[in-house]
């Protein structure tokens, strides 16, 4: 199995933190961000990495090559010209995977105890198995009883995208920022230039399954200085 950190974004969020540097880099307990997710795919046994870049690209490529990581199997996806967003960026990326390889993908900018392993045997020979947890209001995704995606919905608009039938039924999750997808997806991938991941999901969903692995542990989206704090606390207290 390969891999593919989304390490891109811009990191607004983050502010002052990535005002001189990009998102990736920012540390929590002396670690940056991207080498942090870079150890836990090596744990789980995952080999050839891909990282994309745009924001400060230069000092995520520079941290690349100074910790030993470009000539350990991992591989830089440049999107320097334009952020292609995460469904543009593994699509950008996808010609950098050893063809036919199943490819774990994880935003680097969420925290989780997730066993990755777990997550891999469970996805096996499938097409798309996403990580998911339980909803909070806003965004999420609807999966049935049989664990497929049946659509994504914003519960604070009102807005829907419904995939065939049992949407109604169909419980609510939130996306961890994991996933892993087969060759398969990733050659049939429908989207163009700048797109979310999440968009290719329900237009594949319509006639392949994707599928969900649920995470009932820790969760932290690390998009927000006080959210890097208490990431903080946490590994400080070690609980």
């Amino acid at each position: 199995m390969e891999g593919m950190i989304f390490a891109a974004g811009l990191g607004t969020r983050l502010r002052p933190l990535t005002d001189r540097k990009p998102k990736a880099l920012a540390e929590v307990g002396g670690k940056t961000l991207l080498e942090g997710v870079l150890g836990r795919m090596r744990e789980a046994g995952i080999g050839r990495i891909v990282v994309n870049v745009h924001h400060f690209a230069e000092q995520v490529e520079e941290f690349l090559q100074r910790e030993g990581w470009l000539a350990d199997g991992v591989v830089v996806s440049d999107e320097r010209e334009e952020l292609l967003d995460t469904g543009g960026g593994l699509l950008k990326a996808r010609g950098l995977f050893t063809p036919g390889e199943t490819v774990m993908v994880h935003n680097v900018d969420i925290y989780t105890e997730m066993d990755l392993r777990a997550l891999a045997k469970t996805h096996g020979e499938g097409f798309a198995t996403l990580a998911v947890r339980g909803a909070a209001p806003g965004r999420g995704l609807r999966f049935g009883a049989d664990g497929r995606l049946k659509g994504w919905e914003n519960s604070m608009t009102g807005e829907r995208k419904v995939v065939g039938d049992g949407f109604e039924e169909a419980g609510r999750y939130g996306f961890c920022g994991v996933q892993v997808v087969s060759s398969e997806f990733l050659s049939g991938m429908k989207g163009r230039g700048r797109f979310s991941i999440i968009d290719e999901y329900l237009v594949q969903a319509a006639e392949h399954e994707v599928r969900m692995f649920f995470y009932g542990g820790r969760f932290l989206d690390l998009g927000t200085v006080e959210a890097v704090r208490e990431a903080e606390g946490w590994m400080t207290q070690g609980v």
